[in-house]
């Protein structure tokens, strides 16, 4: 908790210096916080397309920021689907009760990337309009959440380290500037 109190006491300072120079020294510290995190999750994906791996993104928000992907496959591989991401979900968020489909279902060979499925040993349906799969999920394979998790000290470290030099440089300039 000392850690948080650190970050925050030098936001506040920063923020009683006022003006714009003020925000975008608070947002550059921010921004520096969720790049680690991004830099974690992207090592922590698996993928096979690389796909998810490169729609991990940051977005800084005032005092706020954030690490999201848009990929819509992602929920699934971060929660896991189906009775077996139900029953295997470790790692997840404390925070997320994802509700898990218990029956089984069919999907079109369509509707994923070609190459990856005879690895999985699906029962498989040949039709008119191409294979299907029969799938119970998949196991949650937890990449967001843990980034966030292991690097939480190391996010507060490098705010604390960067807004603390900037606060040092601002009031040498103001000293410097009477």
């Amino acid at each position: 908790m000392t850690e948080i109190q650190n970050v925050s006491r030098l936001i506040n300072k920063i923020h009683r210096i006022g003006g714009t120079a003020g925000e975008q020294i608070i947002k550059a510290g921010v921004s520096r916080g969720t790049k680690i995190v991004q830099s974690e999750a992207k090592l922590l994906v698996p993928t096979n397309s690389g796909r998810t791996r490169n729609s991990i993104r940051t977005k800084v928000d005032g005092l706020k920021g954030s690490v999201y992907t848009n990929e819509p496959s992602a929920v699934f591989v971060e929660f896991g689907t189906g009775s077996v991401g139900a029953s295997n979900h470790g790692g997840i968020s404390p925070n997320v009760r994802p509700s898990y489909r218990n029956t089984p279902w069919w999907f079109h060979e369509s509707m994923v990337e070609g190459g990856y499925l005879s690895a999985y040993n699906f029962f498989t349906i040949d039709t008119p309009v191409g294979k299907f799969y029969k799938t119970e999920g998949q196991v949650a394979q937890p990449f967001m959440y843990p980034a966030l998790k292991n690097n939480r000290a190391k996010v507060l470290a490098e705010m604390e380290k960067y807004l603390s030099r900037k606060l040092k440089e601002i009031t040498k300039w103001l000293m410097l500037n009477r």
